[in-house]
């Protein structure tokens, strides 16, 4: 007898599992925080020794790119701080617009996240680096009383090959990048 509960508790859990709205998706990967990678609606400081006119706030188009006074539009999708202030130096040096520039990139506002489904809160929160699916369902005041706390969904755009977006399953510890889009999926029992 209790080798037939072991086995339909058992066969419960997997059919349970394979119900899950998360059932089939990849995990997705945490990012490495070293290589942060500029997209549209970022917000970069950008600073320019003993040149305020170039110091300045500026943020990353739907282009992806940034229209700096004196140089024009330069790309910065995709590009970390560091490359893009090693690009804006040797446009300047480059068309003699400063001798000897010396510029650092810092950003000043990352692109938002999007917390949805089964939260108090659905909507656009500000990203912070480090922040996981837990930080982020607690600036959305929790979850409901039908949430799946243990997975959700996430739509991924930075970092993914060919830009395209990839829709993954995160764990409430799985760190998250700018643009996520996650879903707090509902339980059905």
């Amino acid at each position: 007898m209790k080798s037939s509960r072991t086995w339909l508790g058992a066969i419960a859990v997997l059919s349970i599992s394979a119900c899950s709205p998360t059932h089939g998706l990849p995990e997705l990967s945490s990012p490495d925080a070293a290589t942060y990678r500029l997209g549209p609606g970022d917000q970069v400081r950008v600073l320019t020794y003993n040149d305020p006119q170039m110091s300045n706030t500026f943020t990353v188009g739907d282009d992806g790119r940034v229209a700096f006074p004196l140089i024009g539009t330069v790309t910065a999708a995709g590009l970390t701080p560091n490359e893009l202030a090693e690009r804006l130096t040797g446009i300047l040096a480059h068309k003699g617009v400063l001798s000897k520039p010396s510029v650092s990139v810092e950003v000043a506002q990352y692109r938002p996240i999007f917390v949805l489904g089964e939260v108090n809160h659905p909507g656009e929160y500000r990203y912070i680096p480090g922040m996981t699916m837990q930080s982020a369902v607690a600036l959305a005041g929790g979850y409901t009383y039908r949430a799946i706390t243990n997975t959700a969904q996430d739509i991924r755009t930075e970092g993914t090959p060919d830009g395209k977006p990839l829709r993954g399953k995160i764990k409430p510890d799985s760190v998250l990048r700018a643009g996520d889009v996650i879903t707090i999926m509902q339980r059905w029992f």
